[in-house]
Formats: C-alpha cells, sequence, structure tokens
C-alpha cells in the first residue's frame, strides 16, 4: 500500500494541493494528476479480489477522493 500512497501523494502535488518536495512550490499539472488517478483506476481494476477488505477500502477511499479532488480542481469543463 506503500506505493499507491506515494502515487496518491504525487496526484496530490499536481493538484497543487501540495508543494513539490524538490522545488517547495505549488503548481497544478492536472495532465499529470489526470494521468495518476488513471494509473490508480487501472491498478484498482487489476487488484480487484486480491486485496483485503481493509486495502481494498482504503484504496477506494482515496482514490474516489483524488476524483472529487480532482473535478473540483479542473471546473466545469472537467479537464485540463
Amino acid at each position: 500500500m506503500a506505493f499507491l500512497g506515494g502515487l496518491v501523494t504525487e496526484a496530490r502535488i499536481h493538484l497543487g494541493e501540495a508543494p513539490d518536495p524538490m522545488t517547495g512550490m505549488r503548481r497544478a499539472d492536472l495532465a499529470h494528476a489526470q494521468y495518476l488517478i488513471e494509473m490508480l483506476r487501472m491498478l484498482q481494476e487489476k487488484t480487484r479480489g486480491n486485496l483485503s477488505p481493509e486495502e481494498d477500502r482504503e484504496f477506494t477511499a482515496g482514490l474516489v477522493d483524488l476524483q472529487m479532488r480532482f473535478a473540483a480542481a479542473a471546473g466545469p469543463g472537467g479537464t485540463p
């Protein structure tokens, strides 16, 4: 789950919610955030049935949270 947590953190950085650890600056890159969210969706599909119920709940909750944050950041158009 640490790998998935890293992807979630990276997506939040690209949503502009956290500073880039290399530069210390906040900058939104919605295209990259969208890519990471899609990668997480693919990983969720590929790991279905192989996670414990708790891991599955955490994964789903994290992904839904990212999708909602992306929708808010992207605005009415919904895409970067």
